[in-house]
């Protein structure tokens, strides 16, 4: 009987077994993911501060340090508005083949017992779950991504297409002193964007990303406009090693899983609406997940509701509805040009969109006041 079976090796997954031993060192924790780390992971591989506070909380405050912070941020609006500017506190940019590996090794030096599996069956029991008929745990932490195989087996239904999107990644290189992160919007099709994310060693994940039903409506191949678009986009620059991947969208309403299973980052539908990052809601929900499942194995989803509310409740809500927002091209335009004039705006867009930030009414009423200005112009 295993106290804690985590499904899913990613960020979400190993922050929930490291939490686990961290909170009761002796607990039995067992890891399971379909893969051998390291493996690579399609993903823009950033990592923002507030993503680098939950390591530490777990006791990795270093984990990083070999990597070179990246400390500027450019951001073109779907209309050709910029805004350059050096961020409060630096991000980092890692590839996932590096990042999660070392959260998987972490967890297995702690005492976590690591396994290559792939879960296809689960069955709730009155005192635990047993995966595939011979893994019984008395909670279950579900963090198997974007198509979670886990959260169909609880009968939790799969996203929206409406809040699904689809981004091609890749690597390219880049000057070795090149350190801002840079985002170009994309009328065409929007919300679109592509990105060029600099890790520090003369390379650069590059990507491009739009919502799902909006690349069907081209009625073109994905590959050729996704390809295309980031092409366009980044014109400078010649990308290997593409991948695509789906990324679920946060709708403001997670479904945080049933019974004695408990989903965590992709699988629950944690992915920022607004810029598509995961790592920082990934990393968060893991931990509260499994201290819910450690503090009541009975019945963990009332715990663990109450406290993904508590942290990113308004945060969740307040993307939800900037991104209702953000269908308005000249939204972002305003928004961008303002960030451009006031550096308190450029900060609180880097922590709605990469942590947890909210929106003041007065940044709110100095961004809707230059949006219709612009709409009556």
């Amino acid at each position: 009987m295993w106290d804690l079976a985590v499904v899913g090796g990613g960020p979400a997954g190993a922050a929930a077994a490291l939490r686990a031993v961290q909170v009761r060192p002796g607990a039995r924790v067992l890891l399971l993911d379909k893969d051998d780390f390291p493996r690579d992971k399609a993903c823009g591989d950033g990592i923002a501060a507030h993503a680098r506070e939950e390591l530490a909380t777990l006791g990795l405050p270093d984990l990083l340090d070999d990597y070179r912070p990246v400390r500027r941020l450019s951001v073109v609006s779907p209309g050709g508005a910029r805004v350059e500017a050096t961020i409060a506190r630096a991000n980092h940019v890692v590839p996932r083949k590096v990042f999660d590996a070392r959260l998987v090794d972490a967890a297995r030096e702690r005492g976590v017992e690591v396994r290559r599996h792939r879960v296809r069956t689960l069955e709730t029991r009155d005192e635990d779950v047993l995966l595939d008929g011979r893994v019984a745990a008395r909670a279950v932490v579900a963090a198997d991504g974007a198509n979670s195989v886990t959260r169909r087996l609880i009968g939790v239904a799969p996203h929206a297409e409406r809040h699904v999107a689809i981004a091609v990644r890749g690597y390219a290189d880049v000057p070795e002193d090149d350190d801002t992160q840079f985002i170009a919007m994309q009328s065409d099709g929007w919300p679109a964007y592509a990105w060029s994310f600099p890790v520090g060693d003369g390379t650069a994940n590059i990507g491009f990303g739009m919502l799902l039903p909006n690349l069907r409506a081209t009625g073109r191949p994905g590959r050729e406009v996704l390809h295309g678009r980031l092409a366009e986009l980044l014109p400078g620059l010649s990308a290997r090693d593409l991948r695509a991947h789906h990324l679920p969208l946060s709708n403001g309403r997670p479904v945080p899983g049933a019974g004695r299973v408990l989903l965590a980052g992709d699988a629950a539908g944690l992915i920022n609406p607004l810029t598509g990052e995961g790592i920082f809601y990934a990393v968060l929900s893991g931990r509260l997940a499994a201290e819910a499942a450690l503090q009541a194995p009975g019945d963990p989803l009332p715990v663990y509701r109450r406290a993904l509310r508590a942290a990113l409740g308004r945060h969740l809500r307040t993307t939800d509805a900037l991104a209702y927002a953000a269908r308005s091209p000249s939204f972002l335009d305003a928004a961008v040009t303002t960030a451009a004039h006031r550096p308190d705006v450029f900060d609180l867009l880097v922590e709605i969109g990469l942590g947890s930030g909210t929106v003041p009414p007065s940044v709110a009423a100095a961004v809707g006041l230059r949006w219709l200005t612009r709409r009556a112009g």
